[in-house]
């Protein structure tokens, strides 16, 4: 496949390290300020050369990406909330041009879903975002393959939230000594907002959502509740009774819901570090348990590429 690449971040930078790897071509890059395109295709090493000594990947316009000869657009600027911009109008571009795309954005999965099925209903180009929910963990692989057996959700699925956890109920460490730590070792962003306080476990609830039930959920729709504000002495108070506390997401025929909980200490849903799990609840299967890496650049850009090796030949 050829594909054109909009975002560089960590996630897009090792889409485009490794496409070749995976039998793909990268045609075109496009960051916030610039855009390369080479229908002959593109090297990696000196996209990137370009971009850490001049600031952008490339002297046309951004949107000149669109106008390259390409057969899948890999989505991977980062999520924004409700109107889901720019990268909802990214992907529109593309379909209304009958291109595949696969989403690591996270935002018009779970901002515009309706508006999003529609728009690919319309198109002869199909839509994947097995990236957007759990990283590297095939979560949503495994729901299509299962065929509408998948009645629930559940699981852990903001790495450094549960990071900070982990060691505050290992080290008897206050939440902003481990947030401080988290940062240091780069597990958290500088503004930790997204991660903390639920929204980015919420997100990917959502999508879970959405998925399993044909729904319309936004992030609007989820009850949300953080760490932040979680008491050190909780966490003390929980393993003197054999159990701990995650931040688990929730996705049933009655909503989404995300928050602190109390999990058997050494129970599945208690993974440590960045570690992300999912659980499944099957008609047919019982309780399926998938669990891995939830983020990364190298993680998530095989679920992207994963993907692209799912779409169909043509368009």
């Amino acid at each position: 496949m050829r594909l054109a690449v909009v975002g560089v971040g960590a996630v897009g930078a090792s889409v485009v390290e490794l496409a070749g790897e995976y039998g793909h071509e990268v045609v075109a890059v496009a960051d916030s300020t610039g855009g390369a395109v080479d229908d002959s295709g593109l090297y990696a090493d000196a996209v990137f050369d370009r971009k850490r000594t001049e600031g952008t990947v490339g002297d046309a316009d951004p949107e000149s990406v669109f106008d390259a000869d390409y057969d899948v657009l890999v989505e991977a600027t980062p999520t924004t909330l409700g109107d889901a911009e720019p990268g909802f109008s990214h992907v529109r571009r593309a379909l209304a041009d009958d291109r595949h795309v696969v989403l690591a954005n996270k935002g018009p999965v779970a901002e515009r879903y309706d508006e999003l099925r529609t728009l690919e209903a319309e198109s002869a180009g199909t839509v994947l975002f097995e990236a957007t929910v759990g990283g590297a963990i095939p979560v949503l692989s495994t729901i299509a393959d299962l065929n509408g057996q998948v009645t629930a959700a559940r699981g852990i699925l903001n790495g450094t939230a549960n990071f900070i956890l982990s060691r505050m109920a290992a080290e008897g460490l206050g939440y902003e000594h481990v947030l401080a730590e988290a940062q240091d070792l780069g597990v958290a962003e500088a503004d930790p907002t997204f991660d903390v306080e639920g929204t980015d476990a919420a997100l990917k609830c959502v999508i879970l959502s959405n998925v399993l039930y044909e729904d319309s959920y936004t992030l609007a729709d989820a009850e949300v509740e953080g760490i932040a504000d979680l008491p050190g002495s909780a966490l003390e108070l929980a393993a003197e009774d054999g159990r701990t506390i995650r931040l688990v997401g929730e996705v049933s025929p009655d909503g989404v819901r995300v928050g602190p909980r109390l999990v058997a200490e050494n129970g599945t849903l208690a993974v440590s570090g960045t570690l992300n799990i999912v659980q499944l609840e099957t008609t047919h299967a019982g309780r399926l348990n998938i669990s891995g890496r939830g983020a990364g650049g190298p993680e998530t850009a095989s679920a992207v590429l994963a993907d692209i090796g799912r779409l169909p030949d043509t368009v």
